[in-house]
């Protein structure tokens, strides 16, 4: 017991003069802006995320009007993006956009506001709000940069993004086929093949509604689901027990829709 009383002073102790060294770091102190930044840019390095926001920070305080500033405001919102405080980072990117719109470094401002909710999406059994705003930023940033550097990434996070959402829709209408309600889970379904069908959901999406409507009694519907569905992914696992499930029914899909020119995808418009 002794030894574990001292072991847990010396830590206290450690811990104090810790805390002192922080605040003696960052306390208030007059300096050059060249100082300040360069300290500031010193903690990134050292990847001491929450001391180099605060130096940031200071060169606008200290220094609003220099070029320094300007610079300073997107090294602390990336600074608290490394640290995932998010909500400031995207504080300061916002701050960044707001005052200078024109900059060269705005398309930057705008890819990290965006990966910052992009950051925080959750599974697909959760609130997709960080979602839909993420993919509002991408979506922002592809609009009004399209040439940028940042054009290109965004397209391919919009991408994983709809089959975020996708993936979504799919865990609600199994909940609904499972809870016994298949005109509410035909719903959902129905959204994935309409809305996003260029995601890795759209066969399993199509099974389901053949499922849902066999439930329901709709055999025509059912096969003609199916016939979709094998038109377009003859070679799925989902292709093969929806035509299981057919036949086990009597039943066989009928002959898929006639393609449109527009393109493969065309192909999964409804019947």
């Amino acid at each position: 017991m002794l030894a574990l009383a001292a072991a847990t002073l010396v830590a206290g102790c450690n811990h104090g003069r810790q805390d002192k060294l922080a605040k003696a770091d960052n306390s208030y102190q007059e300096r050059s802006v060249e100082l300040l930044y360069a300290t500031g840019a010193q903690r990134m390095d050292d990847h001491q995320w929450g001391l180099a926001s605060q130096y940031f920070d200071e060169v606008e305080r200290q220094h609003p009007y220099s070029e320094w500033a300007r610079r300073s405001i997107l090294m602390e919102a990336f600074a608290h993006y490394q640290a995932n405080q998010y909500d400031d980072a995207i504080a300061a990117a916002d701050r960044f956009i707001s005052l200078y719109p024109g900059n060269p470094s705005a398309p930057y401002a705008y890819y990290l506001k965006a990966q910052c909710y992009f950051e925080q999406i959750a599974d697909v059994g959760r609130d997709q709000a960080a979602t839909q705003q993420a993919q509002a930023g991408f979506r922002d940033v592809e609009k009004r940069f399209p040439t940028s550097e940042y054009a290109t990434d965004a397209k391919l996070k919009q991408d994983m993004i709809m089959d975020q959402l996708a993936g979504k829709e799919m865990s609600v209408g199994r909940w609904y086929l499972r809870q016994g309600l298949p005109i509410s889970a035909i719903g959902r379904f129905k959204t994935v093949v309409d809305k996003f069908q260029t995601t890795s959901h759209t066969p399993e999406a199509l099974f389901r509604l053949v499922e849902a409507n066999l439930t329901l009694g709709l055999r025509d519907e059912a096969t003609k689901d199916g016939a979709v569905l094998g038109y377009n992914f003859p070679g799925d696992h989902w292709y093969d027990k929806a035509y299981a499930l057919l036949t086990s029914k009597g039943l066989r899909p009928s002959a898929p829709p006639k393609p449109k020119p527009k393109g493969a995808m065309s192909r999964l418009g409804r019947v």
